[in-house]
């Protein structure tokens, strides 16, 4: 069974910084493109940022120049650096990746989620 796990939210003051991490586990025989998503109260899901096997990085408008997204291959693993945080970076982050595993062809595995809460 294949899972993603996050970790590294919390409560940080505007301008500061945090490090989401993610990791997958299971029965994983390759990872294609991972990414992270947000989502605010109200608000649908939308793309944070997100980084294809060979390393090439997409991000949403609103956070370029501020958050950077790293993945290490060899340990399933896909990280969120986000500094200069803004009150309206207040959301749940969500980790996704593109799996192929011993349970499915490639699919789209989600984790559940941490709490990034930016406030003063």
């Amino acid at each position: 069974q294949v899972q993603l796990v996050e970790s590294g939210g919390g409560l940080v003051q505007p301008g500061g910084s945090l490090r989401l991490s993610c990791v997958a586990s299971g029965s994983i025989y390759s990872i294609n493109a991972m990414g992270w998503y947000r989502q605010g109260p109200g608000n649908q899901r939308e793309l944070v940022a997100a980084i294809t096997k060979g390393g090439s990085t997409r991000y949403a408008d609103f956070v370029r120049g501020r958050f950077t997204i790293s993945r290490d291959n060899a340990k399933n693993t896909v990280s969120l650096q986000m500094n200069n945080l803004k009150p309206e970076d207040t959301s749940v982050y969500f980790c996704k990746a593109d799996i192929l595993s011993g349970d499915s062809w490639f699919t789209d595995y989600w984790g559940q989620g941490t709490q990034v809460t930016v406030s003063s």
